[in-house]
C-alpha cells in the first residue's frame, strides 16, 4: 500500500473520520450491530454499577466490546464478499458463515464471562 503522505495529527484526524464512517455504516446497514450496541448500552453501565472487582468489571466490559468488534469485522467480510460476487459460491458462503461463527463465539464468550462473574459474586 502506498504511503498517502499524511503524518502525525492529520493522519490521526483522517483515521478518526474513517472510523466514524465505519461506525455509521455499521449502524445504518447492520441490524445485528444495532441490537448489539443496544445490549452494550445496557450491559456496560450495569458492569460499572455491580459490586464486582475492577478486574471482573473490566472483563465484563471487554467481552461486550469484543462482540461489537467481531460484528464490525463480520460485516466488513460480508460487504467485501457481496462486492466481489452476488453469485452463490462455496467460498463466499464459507467466508460469511465463518464470520457469523466468530460473532457467535464472541457472544458465547460474553455470556460465559458474565454468568461466571455474576454467579461467583451473587449466588
Amino acid at each position: 500500500m502506498a504511503d498517502s503522505g499524511n503524518k502525525g495529527l492529520k493522519r490521526l484526524i483522517l483515521a478518526t473520520g474513517y472510523s466514524w464512517q465505519g461506525f455509521k455504516a455499521s449502524w445504518i446497514n447492520e441490524e445485528a450491530f444495532r441490537q448489539e450496541v443496544l445490549l452494550a448500552v445496557v450491559l456496560i453501565p450495569l458492569a460499572l454499577l455491580l459490586d464486582v472487582s475492577q478486574l471482573q468489571m473490566l472483563m465484563m466490559i471487554a467481552s461486550v466490546l469484543l462482540v461489537l468488534i467481531v460484528e464490525i469485522l463480520n460485516s466488513a467480510v460480508e460487504a467485501l464478499v457481496d462486492l466481489v460476487t452476488q453469485e452463490k459460491h462455496e467460498l463466499a458462503a464459507r467466508a460469511k458463515d465463518m464470520g457469523s461463527a466468530a460473532v457467535m463465539l464472541a457472544l458465547v464468550n460474553m455470556a460465559i464471562i458474565w454468568l461466571v462473574i455474576l454467579a461467583s459474586n451473587f449466588f
